[in-house]
């Protein structure tokens, strides 16, 4: 299991602010699964339109955070090292809590299968020990 830092995400995965949206991996098992972190500030760009007065981050960034982490435990895979993961299809996506500022998105993604260039993986984000969203994502590697 190892820990990564901001810079070694980078080293990963080619998101860059405003768009990465992870902060620190506190476990990763290549290719099988991943544990992120995101804290959300009041800061973030788009809390400014969502919402002025009750910011709430958007769904789909939610999902995309997951699959941010779920790119770099394919990643780190010596066979797609270099590549980059690309959203394939979502499917199941649920949304079970708001994510606010001040919240701390605890990111954990499974991968299931992978097979040539795609894999499928399920990712579940907590807030508080709770499920904020969950969904199916699948990615296809470039």
């Amino acid at each position: 299991m190892s820990v990564l830092t901001i810079e070694e995400i980078k080293a990963i995965i080619p998101h860059r602010y405003p768009m990465l949206l992870i902060d620190r991996v506190e476990e990763l098992e290549a290719g099988k699964r991943i544990v992120a972190k995101k804290n959300v500030t009041a800061n973030e760009p788009f809390f400014q339109g969502h919402f002025p007065m009750e910011p709430v981050m958007p769904g789909v960034l939610i999902v995309e955070a997951m699959a941010q982490a779920g790119a770099v435990a394919l990643l780190s895979l010596e066979d797609f090292q270099g590549k980059t993961a690309y959203f394939g299809a979502l499917d199941k996506v649920k949304f079970r809590k708001k994510v606010v500022p001040g919240d701390s998105l605890r990111l954990e993604v499974e991968i299931q299968k992978i097979k040539g260039s795609a894999g499928v993986g399920k990712g579940i984000a907590y807030v508080d020990g709770k499920k904020a969203c969950e969904a199916e994502l699948t990615f296809m590697i470039g």
